[in-house]
């Protein structure tokens, strides 16, 4: 057997884990959402803690399928925040303080992550877009505040770690962006229950439905900037051979 045949057996045989791994995060995100639907406790308290994990496995193996390393923080954010899925699943105020700084874990992971793929190279727009969420964050925990009683400093610092990672993620691409805004999104319905406020109809089904989504659009995004800078990166040495080629 040749070398080229090997090495596409080889590619072949990642790509066919990446995709088996998809399909189980798909089949497993259907499942939970079906259980919150239809109230399953058993179904819904077994699937949640395998969603992040298949999610991390899945981006490993799309970014080896691609004869490259996925971002070294990537894994690490879904894990913490599989972590943070499980605490906040028991229920009681330590756990629930415990996921959430698990959760915060996750967000410096991100943060730090989409500033090293280049998040804040435009300057000019992270300022309107860090002034944007400011004003967001600002409005929103002002509007909780009386109501979150002895959380009120925990979310709020949770959230402004939260707001650094939409922030950060819009700076990335369209991707990220999109998956940052929804994780605000999700976990501005978690803190609107905390604080007992009216529930939407089918409010941990939206709660989860964006937060999955969130994850997956920011694991996809972080994966598409690392390949797009190799690109750019290409290009570069590519323009710069053959300039050197023409003197």
């Amino acid at each position: 057997m040749s070398i080229r045949t090997t090495t596409r057996a080889v590619l072949g045989g990642r790509l066919r884990s990446a995709s088996g791994l998809l399909a189980g995060f798909a089949t497993t995100s259907a499942a939970h959402l079906g259980a919150l639907l239809t109230d399953t406790q058993v179904l819904r308290h077994a699937t949640k803690p395998a969603l992040m994990p298949l999610l991390a496995a899945q981006s490993l193996a799309s970014a080896a399928a691609a004869g490259r390393q996925a971002p070294r923080l990537l894994a690490p954010a879904l894990l913490l925040s599989a972590g943070g899925d499980v605490l906040l699943q028991l229920g009681q105020d330590p756990a629930f303080l415990a996921g959430m700084g698990s959760f915060a874990a996750a967000h410096v992971c991100y943060v730090t992550m989409f500033v090293g793929q280049g998040a804040l190279t435009d300057r000019r727009r992270t300022l309107v877009v860090a002034a944007a969420y400011a004003t967001a964050w600002a409005s929103m925990v002002s509007l909780l505040w009386p109501d979150l009683g002895d959380l009120r400093i925990p979310v709020a610092g949770y959230s402004l770690l939260l707001a650094s990672t939409a922030v950060t993620s819009a700076g990335l691409n369209l991707r990220t962006g999109l998956g940052g805004a929804l994780f605000l999104l999700s976990d501005t319905l978690i803190a609107t229950k905390l604080a007992k406020w009216r529930e939407l109809p089918g409010h941990e089904v939206w709660i989860m439905a964006t937060y999955i989504l969130a994850q997956y659009l920011l694991a996809t995004g972080a994966l598409r900037a690392d390949e797009a800078q190799e690109e750019r990166e290409a290009q570069e040495f590519g323009s710069a051979l053959r300039a050197g080629g023409a003197v």
